[in-house]
């Protein structure tokens, strides 16, 4: 499913630059999180596979900037990131793999469970935490705001271990990039450097009104309600319909309130004394 979304090869990623440079940079900073805007590069994927450098697009975009593109330099930010992702790596490369911050080793995480498996199908009945899930599912991309939201669901509100939603991401990631895959997934869940606190917890519901603020985003990874998959987007898998993932009728119930999740997990993090 995911081939018809890729955009593959050394011309095409340069292509790819020179009309984001064009039609996306000038307002970078100020549209970059909307799930419903065309906004961002796009260009993560072929950073992964080496179809085109960093140093090309950070040159790239300091030209932008210098011919007075207003969103040059917060995209070069992000362009920073991704190599402060690449230098945490290399000097602690154990961050891919456990905790970076040693005294969260005793934190009593969920493992794999029903719950972790709803969120992986995007089954999960948060509407926009589903709509990224599937996303990502069918295209192998997914916005990084989204990856945010999803990320926060799980460590938090479901208060799953972080390495279950890495993994994941590995699996379905056309952009997968170790790196900065780590370094996302411990700072929202608060176990990494320079990590979120661990009061911060994403709403996914204020995340989608801010975010996605016409539905456009849900509207279009979504089945549920209206009158019936869309079968070129979201292929419903039989064991999905046999375990009542899917509600042809109507939205599923949520795994759990939101109000209740952030309680939760406010008292479970707060216990570990961090």
């Amino acid at each position: 499913m995911v081939a018809p979304y890729a955009v593959v090869g050394e011309e095409a990623a340069r292509a790819r630059l020179a009309a984001f440079l064009d039609r996306g940079i000038e307002r970078y900073r100020e549209d970059r999180d909307r799930l419903d805007l065309p906004a961002t590069s796009g260009l993560s994927e072929n950073l992964a596979w080496g179809e085109i450098g960093p140093r090309e697009i950070w040159h790239a975009a300091a030209e932008a900037g210098r011919m007075g593109a207003q969103g040059a330099e917060h995209f070069q930010k992000e362009l920073a990131w991704r190599d402060f992702a690449w230098h945490l790596m290399y000097h602690t490369p154990e961050i891919a793999s456990r905790n970076w911050r040693a005294e969260w080793d005793g934190f009593a995480w969920e493992g794999d469970s029903d719950a972790a498996e709803r969120w992986r199908r995007g089954m999960t009945g948060e509407p926009v935490v589903d709509a990224a899930m599937r996303q990502m599912y069918v295209t192998g991309t997914m916005h990084n705001r989204a990856r945010m939201i999803v990320a926060s669901y799980l460590t938090k509100h479901l208060l799953t271990h972080w390495k279950i939603g890495l993994d994941w991401f590995a699996e379905c990631l056309t952009d997968w990039d170790p790196a900065s895959n780590a370094m996302g997934w411990q700072w929202v869940a608060g176990s990494g450097p320079d990590a979120a606190p661990y009061f911060r917890i994403f709403n996914p519901a204020t995340q989608a009104e801010k975010f996605d603020p016409d539905g456009r985003y849900r509207a279009t990874w979504l089945a549920e309600g209206g009158r019936g998959p869309r079968r070129r987007l979201w292929p419903i898998s039989t064991r999905c319909r046999k375990a009542g993932l899917w509600t042809p009728r109507g939205r599923r119930r949520a795994l759990i309130d939101l109000a209740d999740g952030r309680a939760r997990a406010l008292a479970a993090l707060a216990a570990r004394g961090t």
